[in-house]
């Protein structure tokens, strides 16, 4: 056996080990690059972002590896890496996964390795994402239309707001949300930005949607971490005795599932009309909007569960007229049937398979409170049917 040979299944050996079988930054299974220079094995994808910071990285399998790097790599690994370089990350801090976008990934890295932000050391002046006070100006999406200008926004963590003003110079604010209510879904693919960042919350019985970018990766990735930070302290404040381990999923969360769908009538023979739809499974609801960058939702159904009267199946309208697509699904609810309608057969399942996983899981007091409320807004709404 030659010594490349050699060196080569050393490392293949390495990266079978339970603390190296992941890439030390994403996840991702069975990462076949390594940095020599920080002794961590990574993915395809992390290895260029580490590529791009200068740190010198090589393929376990392609690449010729010398003798000292190998010696190199048997005494440091990503568990000796993660004891250093990730000593101290707030619970609120996004670990991003490895199908998360490039730039949650990016700043991850680059704040683990080039700015050392999670080894324990006092940072002067403190990280922005940790002050409790966050203010700056971001690019947001006009209400009605489809120009982002610039706002100034402020997260204050002490009041549990964030507010946003039309001018830098303004006297009083466009707008004060609620920490309480408030979401943020970075870089959803619907905005076509990779900076992109909604925010959603509750305003009166509606839903609202801010659609919001910066120019630079890392002022983005730190304004969703400084929105996690207050999410985490009013959810600490909200639930003084729950764990880290029950309330960091809470904190923000992404849509289920998203895509358009066709929608009739209540009594299903209105004509069938294309409407946006985003499930929402932490809150149990489905939204629908004319479009989806839209402000406001059209109207919200609530996804309780098969013991309490819901229910979702494939099924094939018999009088709604007007659908261009074939692959229907009937939702189940205890007060009406809903009917939607897939291009494709793959959504059609997809949609099954989302509504079902909400459907399965036991519904909370918070949950019974909700249902209430989607039940009086959909009676109180003259307009429902005709959305």
């Amino acid at each position: 056996m030659s010594n490349s040979e050699k060196n080569k299944k050393i490392l293949l050996e390495l990266v079978k080990l339970p603390e190296n079988s992941r890439c030390a930054d994403c996840g991702a299974a069975d990462p076949d690059w390594a940095s020599y220079k920080l002794g961590v094995f990574v993915c395809l994808n992390c290895s260029g972002i580490h590529r791009s910071l200068s740190s010198r990285v090589k393929s376990i399998r392609l690449d010729f590896w010398e003798d000292d790097l190998v010696e190199f790599m048997k005494s440091a690994g990503n568990a000796k890496a993660r004891s250093v370089y990730e000593k101290d990350v707030p619970p609120f801090y996004y670990r991003p996964q490895e199908t998360d976008c490039s730039a949650l990934r990016e700043q991850w890295i680059r704040a683990k390795y080039q700015r050392m932000e999670f080894t324990g050391g006092i940072k002067y002046p403190p990280l922005a994402y940790t002050t409790g006070m966050f203010e700056g100006l971001l690019l947001k999406k006009g209400r009605d239309n489809t120009t982002y200008l610039k706002r100034k926004f402020v997260l204050s963590e002490r009041d549990f707001t964030l507010t946003y003003y039309n001018k830098e110079d303004s006297k009083g604010p466009k707008a004060v949300i609620s920490i309480k209510d408030l979401n943020a879904n970075f870089q959803p693919q619907k905005m076509n930005h990779p900076h992109g960042l909604q925010i959603t919350y509750q305003r009166d019985d509606h839903i609202r949607n801010l659609y919001v970018y910066h120019e630079s990766s890392e002022e983005i990735v730190a304004w969703y971490n400084a929105i996690r930070a207050a999410r985490y302290a009013y959810l600490k404040t909200a639930y003084p005795t729950g764990s880290d381990e029950e309330l960091v999923p809470k904190i923000t969360r992404n849509f289920l599932k998203e895509g358009y769908m066709e929608k009739t009538g209540p009594l299903q023979k209105e004509p069938f009309k294309k409407r946006w739809f985003s499930l929402d499974s932490q809150n149990r609801k489905l939204l629908y909007f004319k479009n989806p960058l839209d402000a406001e939702e059209l109207g919200v159904i609530f996804v309780g569960t098969e013991s309490y009267g819901y229910s979702v199946k494939v099924c094939i309208p018999k009088h709604a007229r007007g659908n261009k697509w074939k692959f229907g699904i009937r939702v189940e609810t205890p007060e009406r049937q809903f009917m939607f309608m897939c291009e494709q057969e793959r959504e059609q399942k997809e949609w099954l398979d989302a509504l079902k996983k909400v459907m399965s899981r036991p519904m909370s007091p918070q949950d019974y409170a909700g249902e209430k409320r989607a039940l009086k807004r959909r009676t109180a709404s003259e307009d429902f049917m005709r959305r």
